[in-house]
């Protein structure tokens, strides 16, 4: 648990300060949820129709004349997600519209399936459990890893992994462990592909810091819930009334084109609509999103800072394929398969096993709704020949599927996630700037904390939050975290002596 700092419950006086909150996904929802808790007055800015970011979604209609609602596809709330479920809590209580599946499945096209449901969850058995039921994980294999240079995964110290291990690429740590090759697609790119990257591009820090997260620091494991209807139903329409409640002005289809300091140490914030001034702003933007409007305010904050945003580099780009089919896929497929082997088909998921709306449809048609990801294509790949092989992917892992007739499909392209390259850790923003009124928050951000993904975009949204009450002398929002080291003092104790 992290504290906040000590002060009043909410600001007092009766000229509330007011806040713009640039940006309306994770990170931007939790800094407005914070603030406006607080009676901060807030505005919140999205450039786009509605709410979400990269997890928002949006109507489409069918060739079979149904409406459905199409995103960027899957996304996992793992049970370490701690403030992201708490951010989630404020208009669903018990979680309710999150569904548990039963297993993080993995497949390797020469056969090697692996699977999460039966690993211990509790440090250290967790990582012994999944390396005694796997079989990717041979007698011979395991003679051949090199043990000393594993030690650092005991250990895992935040900040101190980035300082040891930035400089090495995700591909060439695994690499150095000599871990077997079935498992290098099977368990630990899990991790690297989860950032939409390739592992030759990655920073190890990162994917050594998912170990920690998701094996040795915590004892809730790979297991994660799913929303059970799509993105805007389940969460951002009900936490956008939330916001509404607590007085937010939210605007949606609203960009920001700049912003500029004022003489008084406030900002003005620029939009099609015009000019208004605030007392402080959060910038809860992607990374071609910060780079964008930085850009084109070159008054905001100190010049090395908007020279290290400008430095920012996207992830390649990513394929979401989603197909209705007019049958159903075999009845014991899982809701979500992660996959290795089958070119650049990453995984596959099963809507209809776990999303009301798609169950609904299936139901009405007897099809099935899969989707597909594919993550760090080519730059500059052709679409059409992307997009007919990802499904012809699909054909080889669940060959059933070739004789059903597509009733629709969508595609999507995107290029909007941050990359975390080898040796980029000092360029990317921390949550607070040379400007106390100004402050960052998004999963591209430096949080010194085990958080990654959609819990360091939550994590770092409330932390933006806690950076401006701090300055009215408000207590801001708890956090919590796994811890921030390694879990077992035998283990912390093993990697020391590594090191020595």
């Amino acid at each position: 648990m992290l504290p906040a700092r000590p002060g009043a419950p909410r600001v007092g006086g009766d000229r509330p300060p007011t806040t713009a909150v640039v940006g309306g996904g994770i990170a931007g929802l939790a800094a407005a949820t914070a603030l406006a808790e607080r009676e901060v007055r807030v505005t919140l800015y999205e450039r786009e129709p509605a709410l979400g970011g990269r997890l928002a979604g949006w109507p489409v209609n069918l060739n079979d004349g149904s409406a459905v609602t199409m995103s960027r596809g899957f996304h996992a709330v793992f049970r370490q997600y701690y403030n992201l479920r708490g951010l989630l809590r404020r208009t669903d209580p018990g979680l309710e519209r999150l569904t548990g599946l039963a297993d993080y499945p993995l497949r390797h096209s020469g056969g090697l399936n692996d699977s999460f449901r039966r690993v211990p969850r509790t440090p250290p058995w967790s990582a012994l459990g999944f390396v005694a039921l796997s079989p990717t994980f041979g007698v011979r294999d395991l003679a051949r890893m090199n043990p000393v240079a594993a030690l650092p995964l005991l250990d895992v110290r935040v900040p101190e992994v980035y300082e040891r291990f930035d400089a090495v690429s995700a591909h060439d740590f695994l690499e150095s462990i000599r871990f077997p090759k079935a498992a290098h697609h099977l368990a630990f790119e899990v991790f690297s592909r989860s950032f939409f990257a390739d592992p030759r591009e990655l920073s190890a820090a990162e994917m050594v810091l998912m170990f920690h997260i998701y094996f040795l620091g915590s004892a809730e494991g790979l297991l994660f819930d799913v929303p059970d209807e799509p993105f805007p139903d389940a969460l951002w329409e009900p936490l956008g009334g939330y916001l509404r409640g607590h007085g937010v002005d939210v605007r949606t289809s609203t960009a920001v084109e700049h912003i500029a300091p004022t003489d008084d140490g406030g900002f003005v914030v620029a939009t099609g609509d015009g000019e208004r001034r605030y007392d402080t702003a959060v910038l809860a933007l992607d990374t071609a999103g910060l780079r964008s409007v930085v850009g084109r305010s070159p008054e905001l904050a100190e010049a090395p800072w908007r020279e290290r945003v400008g430095r920012l580099r996207n992830a390649p780009p990513f394929l979401v394929t989603r197909l209705w089919l007019d049958r159903p896929v075999a009845r014991d497929r899982p809701g979500f398969l992660g996959t290795s082997g089958y070119g650049t088909l990453d995984n596959v998921s099963v809507l209809e096993r776990w999303e009301g709306e798609a169950a609904r449809w299936s139901a009405r048609t007897g099809g099935s709704v899969v989707e597909l990801h594919a993550y760090a294509l080519p730059e500059g790949a052709a679409r059409d020949v992307e997009e007919k092989r990802l499904v012809e992917q699909l054909y080889a892992v669940y060959p059933e599927t070739r004789e059903a007739t597509v009733v629709d499909e969508r595609h999507e392209w995107r290029a909007d996630c941050p990359l975390f390259p080898v040796g980029g850790y000092t360029d990317r923003p921390t949550v607070r700037t040379g400007d106390p009124g100004l402050v960052v928050a998004g999963d591209l951000v430096r949080t010194d904390l085990p958080v990654a993904l959609m819990e360091r975009a939550a994590t770092s949204g409330f932390m933006a939050a806690n950076a401006l009450l701090e300055r009215w002398g408000v207590r801001g929002q708890t956090l919590w975290t796994v811890p921030d080291r390694g879990y077992n003092a035998a283990l912390r104790g093993l990697a020391r002596w590594g090191r020595s």
